[in-house]
């Protein structure tokens, strides 16, 4: 499944860096996030590591394959 993550403000390298597994692009006040989630537990541990980093998870959504 490929999963879309939109995050409020521009992410620094650091930041981006502890999400490996995902591909990003800065768009106007936003950081996008996106790739390949492998099943349920592989999602909640993403939206926990954003929760864990103060990071402000705006829109998260399924991409159709």
């Amino acid at each position: 499944m490929q999963y879309e993550i939109r995050v409020d403000g521009h992410m620094s390298e650091t930041l981006i860096g502890a999400f490996p597994e995902l591909e990003h692009v800065t768009i106007s006040d936003q950081t996008v996030l996106y790739g390949p989630v492998v099943d349920e537990a592989h999602l909640y541990g993403l939206l926990a590591r954003f929760q864990s980093l103060g990071l402000r998870v705006v829109e998260l959504r399924r991409l159709l394959e």
